[in-house]
This record gives C-alpha cells, structure tokens and sequence, in this order.
C-alpha cells in the first residue's frame, strides 16, 4: 500500500467533510515567465504558506528586482497573514526564486524536497562551484521526505515525490488543494518537459498517475501555464479529475510506452529555457546568489558548449 498517497487522499476527504478548515488560495501570475506563485492560508488561524515565488529577472542587463515578491508581501500584510512555510516545489529552471526576499519581509520556514541534494550535485558540477558550495541542502532550513505531514496553522498538509521534470519535484497536498509543481499543466496543454538534466519521461509519467489517485474533485494548482492552442487566457487551477479524463499527455488510458514516446518527441523540439543558467545557479542555492569576487561583486557562470 503507498502511504503516503493514502495519507493524501485522507487529508483531501476530511477537509471536504469538513474535519478541516479549507484552504484559502491566491494566485500570482507572472507572465513574463509563464509562472504561478500561491500564498495559501488558514481562514481561521490566518497563518499561510508561499508557495513557488518569482524574483523578477532580467536577462539582458542581469539586473533583477523584487516587484512581484512584494506583491505577495503586501497582500500577506493586507489580510493580517502569518506566514510559517516558503515552499519551492522543485528548483526551477525558468525563474529565479524570490524566496529569500519573502523571508526577510514576513519570515517563514524555506522547505522543499530531500532530493535537492541530487540536483545540486548535478548543477555544482555543470557550474564547477566548488567545494564551498554544499551538495547537502543546507542552505535550506528544511528537506522534506516523501509522505511527511506538516501543518498550515490547522490545516493537514502532505508532502508527495514527484520527480521526473528534475529529480526533487515534490507535490503540496494542502487541506484540499494539491500544488503540483512541473509535473502537469492543464488539461490542454499536457505535461512538463523531462529534457533538462535529470529529468526523466518515465519517473514524470509514473509521478503523475500517483497525483490523479488523488481524489476527482480535489483543486489542482499548476506552476505554469503557456496557454494553449485556441485558449486566449491564462489559467493555472483545476481538477484531479479533469486532468484523469481529457489531459492530452496523460489521461486515464494513455499507456506508459505511449507517454515516453510522446513526452521525449516533444522534448526534441524544445529550447531551453531562457533563464535556466541564470536560475539553476541562483536555485540551488536556495535563492542566494553565488559569493562576490575580490571586488566585491557577484558574478553568474556561463558554461559553453554544455548543455
């Protein structure tokens, strides 16, 4: 028996039976990366997570800022908010994390998954850090096992490994609502890449069909959405259920050898993401920029030829 699935599905079902207050979520979309940032929180307790914040980055001038973190910021201290989590889903490749700019201004304990360790032994090599950059995850105040229950004030929340689009993607089961990371996207649009290093087509497929075990009406929250073919707005939130029955990738009767195929087809056509070596050297290190030099400023390695 998985566990920690189980353990999921109860928190789903108890929260719709009202054993538990339900999850109030607020979305922010950022368009210039395609991405979906949450601050989740407690009703009655008011204490809240964040979850997948964006640190606004720009590649040209490599000079970045932190608008949209202070966005989340002001409407945490517009509702009277406390918050106890920052939660990354995985290291993204896409945007660099706000998540240090968050703490400094309304705390919270920085998590994500254990398996983070991988991708900084992957990274650190493709960036040549060094051995001053820990491999151990330290630098963040939490590494979460696959099935760990944490709360949100009253609030159940699970953890569930969902490696395949990097090898630390974890899923936030939180009261009802589920935030997946980049594993699914909508309906429409299908499911993440796997081309990046360490991803892998068979770990995604095989972590999304233990996500849509979860029950039907259970809200999905998405990391990004890129708006498909026909589809003139953005939207980031669904079902479990919607997802089972008309996702173009994965849908209840899409066989795993059929996924692969597909999913790597797909991956063939793909850039890279814009901001991946920007991100992934900023990422790893839980959103701290690599040291200064001598004189006293940070530098972001270009590798060639690499990647």
């Amino acid at each position: 028996m998985d566990q920690p699935l189980e353990h999921a599905i109860a928190n789903i079902v108890q929260t719709r039976a009202g054993q538990y207050p339900t999850p109030i979520v607020r979305a922010f979309f950022d368009e210039a990366t395609f991405s979906a940032s949450y601050v989740v929180h407690d009703p009655v307790s008011l204490a809240a997570a964040v979850i997948d914040p964006v640190l606004d980055f720009d590649a040209p001038t490599c000079r970045y800022s932190s608008t949209s973190a202070q966005a989340i910021v002001a409407y945490i201290e517009s509702e009277g908010l406390s918050t106890e989590w920052l939660l990354e889903t995985h290291a993204h490749a896409d945007h660099l994390t706000a998540a240090p700019v968050l703490q400094a201004h309304v705390g919270g304990r920085l998590a994500v998954g254990r398996a983070i360790t991988t991708v900084q032994t992957i990274f650190g090599e493709l960036f040549n850090a060094g051995p001053e950059f820990p491999r151990d995850g330290s630098q963040f105040d939490h590494l979460f096992d696959d099935g760990e229950e944490f709360k949100v004030g009253a609030i159940e929340c699970r953890v569930l490994d969902a490696p395949g689009h990097t090898p630390a993607g974890v899923a936030y089961v939180i009261g009802d609502s589920v935030f997946c990371g980049n594993t699914i996207f909508m309906p429409d649009y299908g499911t993440a890449r796997t081309d990046l290093p360490g991803g892998d087509a068979r770990q995604l497929y095989r972590s999304i069909r233990r996500l849509l075990r979860l029950p039907d009406e259970a809200r999905l929250f998405l990391s990004h959405d890129y708006k498909a073919h026909g589809r003139d707005t953005y939207a980031w939130e669904t079902t479990i259920g919607a997802e089972r029955t008309a996702n173009v990738h994965i849908r209840d009767g899409i066989t795993e050898s059929a996924f692969i195929a597909a999913r790597t087809a797909r991956d063939q056509t793909l850039a890279l993401p814009k901001l991946i070596l920007q991100a992934m050297q900023v990422n790893m290190r839980a959103g701290a920029f690599p040291p200064a030099d001598e004189n006293g400023k940070c530098y972001l390695r270009i590798p060639l030829n690499t990647i």
